[in-house]
């Protein structure tokens, strides 16, 4: 009576697939809907971000070369390739697409949004620029709604299957009669606390989290341009910000420590920390998951970089 783990249902599905003998998957291409170039535009639209960075994430992807059919494409039993999780594989390419443009290191984000927040103010003309403050204010106020909201229904969760199960003809109207007078009461004490139960089950969908353009209220980023962080060079649009930060300088190895890099909350920015959490409540997952992807990510962004021996101690930052 729980929910089981990610890794665990994961795991579960290669070692199926492995004993079954199941030969290779479909090839995954660029119009499928495993592919990073998809799910990167569906999780920026539910996660209220502007358009414009799907070409960032596309820039990045083929960058590392994470969109080819041989690399997404599972082969079940085959040890020596690496196993694709594709969600997570999605949101880490946004969360390093943001950290390339924005930082996410509690300053430089927040002085971007300032300088938004003004020429918005100042200049009427085109569309408003992304303002990073205002759009963690309205994440975080959605957020922390539907996260309550969650927890009241894992509270009151039934551990029951909806159709009733007997083993025999002769206990089946006996079944069901104690499972009809079980729902009347169900249905009477419902009336009486005022608790007011849903008619019928909503259609499933797929996204969580839905923002429309048409809301007067300004909760909608999908539009918002991303010009004052942006700069034309060699022909190409490159961010202002020459920096970046590394969230480990070495990967672990998976099979000593289970994971591929250690994810704890009090040593990185809480600007991360926010859009890790975001990401981690859509798939229903631990934040580390995500930061282990990421980790591997930038490896691949940064490894020619890292080779090279530095001629002075620059820490984390490159």
């Amino acid at each position: 009576q729980s929910w089981p783990a990610y890794e665990e249902v994961y795991n579960k599905m290669l070692e199926l697939a492995a004993f079954l003998d199941l030969p290779r998957f479909p090839d995954i291409t660029d119009s499928c809907f495993l592919h990073p170039d998809m799910l990167c535009m569906k999780y920026l639209m539910e996660a209220n971000l502007p358009d414009e960075l799907h070409n960032w994430t596309c820039r990045v992807v083929k960058k590392i070369c994470i969109g080819e059919v041989d690399f997404l494409t599972l082969m079940p039993g085959n040890k020596s390739t690496r196993k694709v999780k594709y969600d997570v594989l999605a949101v880490a390419v946004i969360v390093v697409v943001l950290k390339l443009l924005f930082l996410l290191d509690d300053h430089y984000e927040w002085l971007l949004s300032d300088f938004a927040e003004e020429r918005n103010k100042n200049n009427k003309e085109g569309g408003p620029y992304f303002e990073f403050k205002k759009w963690y204010k309205v994440i975080k106020c959605s957020l922390d709604v539907e996260q309550k909201k969650l927890d009241e229904e894992r509270a009151k969760y039934l551990w029951r299957c909806e159709k009733p199960l007997f083993y025999s003809a002769q206990k089946k109207s006996k079944v069901l009669k104690r499972r009809q007078i079980v729902v009347n009461l169900q249905n009477q004490f419902g009336k009486l606390s005022g608790s007011v139960r849903p008619a019928e089950k909503p259609n499933p969908s797929s996204f969580q989290l839905s923002w429309s353009e048409e809301n007067t209220d300004g909760s909608c980023f999908h539009g918002h341009s991303l010009k004052g962080i942006l700069q034309e060079k060699c022909g190409l649009l490159t961010a202002m910000n020459p920096d970046y930060w590394l969230c480990t300088v070495k990967l672990c190895t998976e099979k000593l420590c289970g994971h591929l890099a250690h994810y704890r909350e009090v040593d990185f920015p809480q600007s991360y920390h926010f859009v890790l959490r975001l990401f981690s409540f859509l798939l229903r997952i631990q934040p580390s998951y995500i930061h282990d992807e990421v980790c591997v990510i930038e490896h691949k962004l940064f490894n020619k970089k890292l080779c090279k021996k530095p001629k002075y101690n620059i820490g984390l930052r490159k």
